[in-house]
């Protein structure tokens, strides 16, 4: 599930990040690591002085993501996701006012940053989904 600023940025929101954090259910799943392969990188396991981490060439942009804080978990959390089409495949993408209500509950300086923006995000994107609701005939 892609997760933090890059998922809201991918739901409208004017925002920027450095990275794409992503959140898995099961680190051990082998389809990350035939994916990771693909792209010539690795799963690096957490050590007493590192968190997991992505390694090697077509991981550079990715970061690991083990929670997501003032949120459930990740299964909890996948019923709030969007499909986001990208290339042939639907991209998981936690919903924007879920990613709202984790960086209000960090509440990091560099999250209270972005927190304003990404309210007008959630606010414009809704008007715009209600107003796409209503403008659509009801079926006879």
């Amino acid at each position: 599930m892609v997760v933090g600023l890059s998922a809201a940025t991918l739901q409208g929101a004017p925002v920027v990040t450095q990275d794409v954090d992503l959140w898995f259910e099961k680190l051990g799943d082998l389809k990350i690591s035939r994916a990771l392969q693909t792209v010539g990188a690795a799963y690096v396991p957490p050590s007493v002085l590192n968190p997991p981490m992505l390694a090697g060439t077509g991981a550079e942009l990715f970061d690991i993501v083990l929670r997501m804080d003032g949120l459930g978990t990740f299964a909890e959390e996948l019923k709030h996701c969007i499909a986001i089409p990208l290339g042939g495949q639907k991209l998981k993408v936690l919903s924007l006012d879920r990613i709202l209500a984790s960086k209000i509950a960090a509440n990091r300086a560099k999250d209270q940053l972005t927190i304003p923006v990404l309210r007008d995000a959630l606010t414009t994107t809704t008007t715009i989904k209600t107003r796409k609701a209503r403008k659509r005939p009801s079926p006879q």
